[in-house]
């Protein structure tokens, strides 16, 4: 009863359907950008602290529910708009993946690792959401379009920080979910091609998401672009991520 009431609490930060619901909740009841940024970076960590300390034993039955619960929400991800909404359920389904790594045979240290390595492009796309909707009121694809001629600086962090969080190379996710599928291939080969199904979903949705904001007719209404020293500072972290992921393959494959 104590394992399963510690799975269930830790199912809050590393989400397991229906618990998953409570993050969305309360990152939308947020409004403060810096303070969803720290959420990003906070939660998955909780959860991983509560794996991890209790020193449980993670049943079999979590392995479906997390490939569930990470398929849910990248599918749930294909109709969305807003893009904080968007950040949220791409969150929650890269989160549950922590479970697979949990139960793999690797450090703590490393664990900790993926988790930040999974949330720093989340948290930069915060930041970038912020930045919609101090110029146009709202962070919405299709609610204005165009981004790449009217904000060309701006756009093009964007689609770098969104390519970043949805497992492309050289990015930390990328070797990180590399690395899940080489590992239960063999032994789980219908795991396996979940977890294909699901890098095949965040990547649409990427798509998606990039095609609503960036792509269209330019806007008639003047806005300001990001700023140079802005751009240094998303930049510098864009690449500590690069260097990162390809650290992270040396040791991990």
């Amino acid at each position: 009863m104590t394992e399963s009431i510690i799975i269930l609490l830790a199912g809050i930060f590393l989400p397991l359907f229906p618990m998953s619901m409570v993050f969305n909740a309360v990152i939308e009841s947020i409004k403060h950008a810096w303070l969803r940024a720290v959420l990003f970076v906070v939660w998955p960590l909780c959860g991983l602290s509560i794996v991890l300390y209790s020193k449980v034993v993670i049943p079999a039955w979590v392995l479906p529910l997390a490939l569930t619960t990470s398929a849910l929400y990248a599918l749930r991800m294909l109709s969305l708009r807003e893009v904080n909404q968007w950040n949220g359920f791409l969150a929650t389904s890269l989160w549950s993946l922590l479970w697979l790594a949990a139960m793999q045979d690797i450090s703590e240290i490393l664990l900790y690792s993926y988790a930040l390595s999974m949330s720093a492009p989340l948290v930069l796309l915060v930041l970038l959401s912020a930045g919609l909707e101090q110029r146009f009121g709202a962070a919405y694809t299709e609610l204005y379009s165009g981004l790449a001629r009217t904000i060309p600086r701006f756009a093009g962090v964007l689609v770098t920080v969104v390519v970043a969080a949805i497992a492309t190379p050289l990015f930390p996710t990328f070797f990180i979910m590399l690395d899940m599928v080489v590992e239960t291939i063999s032994a789980m080969p219908f795991a396996a091609m979940v977890l294909l199904f699901i890098w095949l979903l965040w990547s649409w949705a990427g798509a998606r998401l990039i095609q609503g904001l960036i792509v269209g007719r330019a806007s008639d209404i003047k806005i300001v672009d990001m700023n140079f020293t802005t751009i240094s500072l998303f930049s510098l972290v864009l690449m500590a991520l690069i260097v990162a992921g390809i650290y992270l393959s040396g040791v991990i494959l």
